[in-house]
């Protein structure tokens, strides 16, 4: 079920997160141009009365000096952490609300605390007033099943989507809201919330899904209905393409901006290969390591040169792609097998093409495409990677509180300089003026 308040926004507290107009600009604080101007919010049901009663937030200047100054003296128990779709910010759910933090310069840019009421997840909408909320922790503000649109500028939820499991993740495009619950996905349009499509999956406890930012139609990465397989739907085209990634579960997956390329990583966290959406067809694969990980997230650079992985080892990789988006047809053949052990990437790179007269001979392991550069950090800490807004950085998040800022050489690889650490949940000394 789906309602939406009969009130909205007229202007977004944040700044324009795209200083280049383009297409895709996000011109509205809530939804695109077109859609924001034939929205009739009055032929709309009012949710407020129908959402059950929650705490007051407070909140701390945006502006301010010291934003974190109002913090309670307990400490904070950090839930769920996400960047916004162009990495230039990070959400961070608390067990008594959400904080939000611009990435480069590192701030925090405010936050909404709740009387006692956790979000186990906030997704943000680039640098808009409008986000998706879901109760979690131990005493949540919100049902675990409910999706709550939140739009900061009113302070208050304005929408929800009522689910009869609990929601395991949200994914928001201009155009769309997408949740997760443990074996299905629901793509809602955002002006109306009116439900567009339902997919299957297999058990999805992770929540994972993946969604097109920068181009004018969505393409949506899920797992399949088969351990390994991951499902893309082109909507433009109308046309879904199923991918046997692995032969074992799929831990971890992520798409480029324009949804061309996927790369995908299996529980064994030993391998990472990158497809082509459209065709199927395998385009590279890095390797990770040699013994088991746990992949924690996969990120893509914005023009697909670089890819980010971290996992429990407590190493963030950065491999360099030899792949893009518009790599021509005829110089792509089609993936033929799914074995973690024995495929060969259709375009293998020069450092590991003159192995191949020898497949079968020497171990696979040898002729692996390794990672650029590396940074260390504590094993067994849960790690997200994004790429930063400066060339050739990384922005680390851990579920520690920790905020490192990296830089990597790309023609001397080796292991990363780190520029910047903050502890996000801690309150930062003031600095005199």
């Amino acid at each position: 079920m789906a309602t939406l308040s009969a009130s909205a926004s007229a202007s977004p507290p944040w700044l324009n997160p795209n200083p280049n107009p383009n297409p895709n600009s996000n011109r509205s604080p809530n939804f695109l141009p077109d859609q924001s101007q034939t929205l009739d919010f009055d032929s709309l049901m009012a949710s407020q009365s129908q959402s059950p009663p929650h705490h007051s937030p407070t909140a701390a200047s945006p502006g301010s000096s010291s934003p974190a100054a109002a913090a309670p003296p307990e400490l904070t128990s950090l839930l769920h952490v996400s960047f916004n779709q162009d990495h230039a910010c990070f959400a961070a759910a608390t067990d008594n609300g959400f904080r939000i933090y611009n990435c480069d310069p590192f701030r925090e840019l405010f936050r909404r605390e709740f009387d006692g009421g956790g979000i186990g997840h906030v997704e943000m909408l680039f640098r808009c007033n409008i986000l998706a909320l879901v109760g979690g922790g131990s005493h949540p503000q919100y049902p675990t099943n409910k999706v709550m649109i939140w739009d900061d500028h009113q302070g208050r939820c304005i929408g929800e989507l009522s689910f009869r499991a609990p929601v395991r993740g949200v994914r928001l495009r201009r155009d769309r809201i997408v949740v997760v619950v443990e074996q299905k996905i629901f793509v809602y349009n955002f002006a109306d919330l009116k439900l567009l499509h339902q997919i299957e999956t297999v058990a999805n406890p992770k929540g994972l899904c993946a969604v097109s930012h920068s181009s004018d139609y969505l393409v949506l990465a899920c797992p399949g209905l088969v351990k390994g397989q991951i499902r893309v739907e082109h909507y433009a085209q109308k046309k879904t393409k199923f991918i046997p990634a692995h032969d074992s579960r799929i831990a971890c997956f992520a798409l480029t901006l324009d949804g061309q390329l996927i790369a995908t990583a299996s529980c064994k966290g030993t391998l990472i290969r990158i497809f082509d959406t459209d065709s199927g067809t395998l385009l590279q694969e890095v390797r990770r390591g040699a013994n088991v990980a746990e992949i924690f997230s996969l990120a893509f650079s914005s023009a697909a040169q670089w890819l980010g992985v971290s996992s429990d080892k407590g190493t963030v990789h950065v491999f360099s792609l030899k792949v893009n988006s518009n790599v021509p047809d005829h110089e792509k053949t089609q993936h033929s097998s799914s074995s973690d052990a024995a495929i060969t990437p259709s375009s293998p790179s020069s450092s590991s093409r003159s192995f191949i007269k020898f497949k079968g001979v020497l171990p696979k392991y040898f002729s692996s495409e390794w990672s650029v550069a590396k940074f260390h950090l504590n094993e067994g800490s849960h790690y997200t990677v994004a790429f930063g807004l400066q060339k050739n950085t990384v922005v680390i998040l851990g579920m520690d509180g920790s905020f490192y800022r990296c830089q990597f050489d790309p023609g001397h690889g080796g292991e990363m300089t780190q520029l910047e650490y903050h502890n996000f949940l801690k309150p930062e000394p003031e600095t005199a003026s």
